[in-house]
């Protein structure tokens, strides 16, 4: 078995790695800020409507990609399956598929996929995963997270959530070994908004050090009040708290952050659920565990290394790829 090429193209940004198909472990990698949103304005800018030059306008992107891991690495990777996660089949996405349904299976044989055959200007056979819908809610790259993350699960998951923190954070109910539903949080649109481009911009001071003993009492606070109160109005307590001197601007911005996500988490305290796996890549976990541990619900969490949940895709697509020899069409 060849190894293969991952792909996670997220709205925000590109990841690329050569994967060992025998261990899955990451052989080398790109990280690079061209994400999906950006390469479709870089699309539209051309003004060219032909869906074929689309196409391979997105294929030269991810080539450019691929012939810098092989100078790294001094090797052609020419024939290396690619499998692509994420944005890709949206409507901003080269090629965009309909979306699986609920429920789907953590196993992964439930998930869309679409096959591309490799050909004289893109020598990949290309594998596009698609997203999940529920009757009023749409994911694209969680799915495949997901099942990155609950693979080495034994036995049954049942009657549990995973939360994947991030711009549009997600919550994914989990029974019986198959995703039952999910609710999106736009909880980091959200802090852009407020923390940048409102009235409470001038009350904030960008700082992440939570550790300090004042930030950690002003974020605390935010968990509080986003958890017990009306956001529309909790949030102009940021105003109020620099003009009354109540917090400096350094607190205030871990108040706000805490304001929104207590208000993301808020309703996990009369969920009923058995566990929660918080499931954050690097820079957010320290936020989200503080904050439901401060709302009481540390007996129930379980947490998971940044870096692992980073691979998580990387994962998922390994189990995809020992698939595709009966997936392919």
């Amino acid at each position: 078995m060849n190894d293969f090429l991952s792909c996670d193209w997220g709205t925000s940004t590109l990841r690329i790695n050569l994967v060992s198909a025998h261990t899955s472990e990451i052989i080398c990698g790109e990280t690079s800020d061209e994400g999906m949103a950006r390469i479709f304005n870089l699309w539209k800018l051309t003004g060219d409507a032909d869906k074929n030059k689309r196409v391979q306008f997105y294929l030269n992107i991810l080539q450019q990609h691929i012939k810098s891991i092989e100078l790294k690495l001094n090797q052609s990777l020419d024939g290396c399956r690619l499998i692509i996660s994420g944005m890709a089949s949206s409507s901003i996405g080269f090629v965009e598929l309909p979306y699986s349904e609920l429920p789907f299976s953590l196993s992964g044989d439930s998930l869309k996929l679409k096959h591309i055959p490799g050909h004289k200007g893109f020598v990949h056979t290309i594998t596009i995963v698609s997203g999940i819908k529920s009757v009023d809610d749409v994911m694209r790259g969680e799915e495949t997270q997901l099942i990155g993350c609950t693979g080495v699960s034994n036995g049954i998951v049942n009657n549990q959530i995973f939360i994947f923190p991030g711009t549009h954070s997600k919550h994914i109910y989990i029974n019986s070994n198959e995703a039952s539903g999910f609710k999106t949080y736009m909880t980091g649109d959200f802090f852009e908004l407020l923390s940048q481009k409102s009235i409470l911009s001038n009350s904030v001071e960008k700082n992440n050090q939570i550790e300090t003993p004042e930030n950690l009492t002003a974020f605390k606070n935010g968990i509080t009040d986003g958890a017990q109160l009306n956001l529309l109005n909790a949030a102009f307590k940021v105003r109020t708290n620099s003009l009354f001197e109540v917090y400096p601007g350094h607190q205030n911005f871990n108040y706000l952050i805490g304001l929104l996500i207590g208000t993301e988490l808020k309703d996990l305290e009369n969920s009923g659920v058995e566990k929660i796996h918080l499931l954050c890549g690097s820079g957010l976990e320290r936020y989200y565990r503080i904050a439901l541990e401060e709302l009481g619900l540390a007996g129930k969490l379980q947490t998971y290394p940044p870096q692992w949940v980073d691979d998580a895709v990387v994962r998922a697509h390994y189990r995809i790829n020992n698939q595709i020899e009966v997936k392919y069409e």
